[in-house]
């Protein structure tokens, strides 16, 4: 099961939840990364916490001010990337635009969708995983998984019919232990959350919790 933190651009202190992050990945044996805002690449990955940037664009070398470089998220320490999150959506081809881009850069990929049908588009750009969230349970209470498991079985069903390389991952309201386990039952292979770690009083003790039925 993968874990994968989002960061956002809230205001928490990223060192300290990297620092976190690498501690309890490092005594659960559970895969966890975290992805900071882009100014903050470097000081994560100097953590030794598996590092995500938040976006990369669809551009190469040149004149591109504004966007984010593949080439220079993975210099800074990114070993993958979130792509088209609810909060920072993609056309289709600029998300196989920001594939490619990635792959330059030798950046592992999650592409987040809104629903199975999504993620069926989604899957045949072969990113390495695909994500679903619908946009009404980002940052809430209650996980995908338990308000509407029908999404993410669903998910899984539409990205093996296209392409059984790329897996599943749930996010949306994941907080808890039981919201891993849930997503995991659900046939998901991996976990994307933000507040419930970002915005908890104590990000080390929420991964502990998260990570308890692994």
């Amino acid at each position: 099961m993968f874990v994968l933190v989002n960061l956002k651009a809230y205001p928490c202190d990223p060192a300290a939840v990297a620092a976190a992050a690498r501690d309890v990945a490092e005594a659960s044996g559970v895969r966890i990364a975290v992805a900071p805002q882009a100014a903050h690449l470097d000081r994560v990955a100097a953590t030794g916490v598996e590092t995500w940037a938040q976006h990369v664009a669809p551009v190469e070398h040149g004149s591109h001010t504004g966007h984010t470089l593949a080439e220079a998220v993975a210099d800074a320490g990114a070993e993958g990337t979130l792509l088209n999150h609810s909060e920072h959506r993609l056309t289709l081809a600029d998300i196989d635009g920001a594939l490619d881009a990635a792959d330059r850069a030798d950046l592992e990929t999650v592409v987040c969708a809104n629903n199975p049908q999504q993620v069926g588009a989604v899957a045949a750009l072969a990113p390495d995983a695909v994500a679903v969230e619908p946009p009404e349970l980002i940052g809430g209470d209650v996980s995908v998984s338990t308000a509407d498991p029908g999404i993410v079985e669903g998910a899984v069903a539409a990205a093996e019919a296209v392409d059984p390389a790329v897996d599943v991952y749930c996010g949306a309201g994941v907080s808890t232990g039981e919201d891993l386990a849930a997503a995991g039952s659900l046939g998901a292979e991996g976990v994307l959350l933000a507040s419930g770690v970002a915005k908890a009083d104590d990000p080390r003790a929420a991964l502990e919790d998260l990570v308890s039925g692994v």
